[in-house]
């Protein structure tokens, strides 16, 4: 008996005890129907009528379907009726957020983009890694892959297959495997004639989400490309790396979350709280308002209080998001850049049987000062465009508010997380308190896949410098004002 009969004749049975005058729940055992709402009813009717659908496509569609792939898009459907953020996860999407989150994979050790119809092309080797090792370079073509286990699914006699025909996820999945193991690359650089092969061994790949460097004596730089796992614990071993290399102590530092997805919560209320000596970082509000979390900092600094610059764009969501608004608030960073991307809703992550997953919207999040940045996005307290501000429509990416299904800001405002706005729906370890899932992207994993579109490294300076510039200005004019004023000298005259 197929799937869709079993669940056509049990929907269909609960439906008829209902109108029968009993209802059977999930918990509590039969249930007088006189005590059934019209909701509960509602949804016994639902599920009778999905599961009639179910047989009439099974038995009368054009064409064999494939049920477990109906299921599939009717769980995607559900989901996506939502907002931009829940989605259901099949297994090798909900594998790869996890190994997203860790920032370790076993791997080569490249980041790759692709663009229709042409080779994969290699945006950077990371360092250290078997691809580093080996030679790979970045602008180099992957023409094609060669894998020592060939999956089921390729033709018998086919030993590799060219990237032009490949997504990239598929090359994704062939280039990571177990530890040890073999794969074959065909790569062509510029200037050969023809493509030389390269055979590497997969190895552990760990993918850093923090930089740091001085910039100058005394003022430091940190970069912030995702809240992952370790990150709070690569921070502060960056710190210390920073302080270091100035040991009179730092007199600015220049925080950088452009382009900053997001991730995890709990790591995003650990690196602000290296800033801040007390009082609230952000607060999470369910549908219910005993479900409110307050995430307090620690009493005491971890860092010196020297002046702060954090620099954000409209890449700048979520976990990025909390950060900027925590330091804005507690008014111990100035915001420098351009209006954030707009997304205050947390998402908490659940596994399924059969090893899917599901990411669903269960709260929504605040700034110190109680607002909202669900669609608006944080206001930097500088302005500043990649260009002038005559062409910053050439710089516009899209932010919260585009999203299709998006909740609106009068809506978190007011605390009603059930608020969507009237746009149309997108189509589109239980996870802890919960993890900030990432603006709406294709669901290709991010390291060792796509580079994503980033300012061009002269715009990135260009910000920086203004930044630098900003805190050697804030510490001289802090000197000026701290400066005892003598007195002055008495004149002697002759009367």
């Amino acid at each position: 008996m197929g799937l869709s009969m079993k669940w056509s004749r049990r929907a269909r049975r609960t439906a008829h005890w209902a109108v029968a005058g009993v209802l059977v729940l999930g918990l509590g055992g039969p249930v007088p129907a006189l005590a059934a709402t019209e909701a509960q009813t509602q949804r016994y009717e639902d599920l009778a009528l999905f599961a009639n659908i179910l047989d009439r496509v099974r038995e009368n569609y054009v064409a064999p379907a494939d049920e477990h792939e109906l299921m599939q898009s009717a769980m995607r459907g559900l989901l996506g009726e939502l907002d931009p953020h829940s989605a259901f996860m099949p297994k090798d999407v909900y594998d790869e957020m996890q190994v997203d989150t860790r920032g370790e994979f076993d791997g080569i050790g490249i980041e790759i983009n692709k663009a229709q119809g042409q080779y994969i092309e290699i945006v950077s080797p990371f360092d250290g890694t078997p691809a580093f090792r080996i030679g790979l370079k970045a602008r180099d073509l992957i023409v094609s892959i060669c894998p020592t286990e060939v999956p089921e699914s390729w033709a018998e006699g086919e030993t590799c297959r060219t990237t032009e025909v490949m997504s990239l996820f598929e090359a994704v999945e062939l280039m990571r495997g177990k530890r040890g193991t073999e794969i074959t690359l065909e790569i062509l650089r510029e200037g050969w004639l023809e493509p030389h092969s390269f055979t590497i061994a997969r190895d552990v790949v760990r993918v850093d989400s923090v930089e740091g460097e001085t910039l100058t004596p005394g003022f430091g730089y940190l970069r912030i490309n995702e809240f992952k796992e370790r990150t709070n614990d690569e921070l502060t071993r960056t710190l210390a790396k920073l302080h270091s290399e100035n040991p009179k102590g730092l007199e600015g530092l220049v925080l950088d979350l452009r382009d900053n997805p997001g991730g995890l919560l709990n790591q995003a209320v650990a690196v602000a709280d290296h800033w801040l000596g007390a009082g609230l970082i952000v607060y999470t509000q369910g549908r219910d308002e005993s479900s409110r979390e307050n995430y307090a900092a620690r009493p005491g600094f971890l860092e010196a209080p020297y002046p702060m610059v954090v620099l954000v764009n409209e890449g700048s969501a979520s976990a990025s998001e909390i950060v900027a608004g925590a330091l804005q608030d507690q008014d111990r960073a100035l915001v420098m850049g351009m209006r954030t991307f707009g997304k205050g809703s947390v998402q908490t992550i659940y596994p399924l049987d059969g090893g899917a997953g599901l990411r669903l919207t269960t709260a929504l999040y605040y700034t110190p000062s109680g607002r909202s940045i669900q669609e608006v996005g944080i206001e930097p307290d500088v302005e500043v465009h990649p260009g002038s501000p005559e062409t910053s429509v050439l710089y516009r990416g899209v932010r919260e508010q585009d999203l299709r299904g998006h909740i609106s800001h009068d809506a978190a405002s007011s605390g009603l997380s059930d608020g969507a706005s009237e746009a149309e729906p997108a189509e589109d370890a239980s996870g802890e308190e919960a993890s900030e899932s990432d603006p709406p992207a294709d669901e290709t994993p991010a390291d060792e896949t796509r580079a994503d579109e980033i300012p061009a490294d002269e715009t990135r300076d260009v910000l920086v410098t203004r930044a630098l510039e900003v805190l050697k200005s804030w510490t001289y004019f802090d000197r000026l004002s701290n400066r005892q004023v003598a007195p002055a000298p008495s004149v002697q005259g002759n009367p």
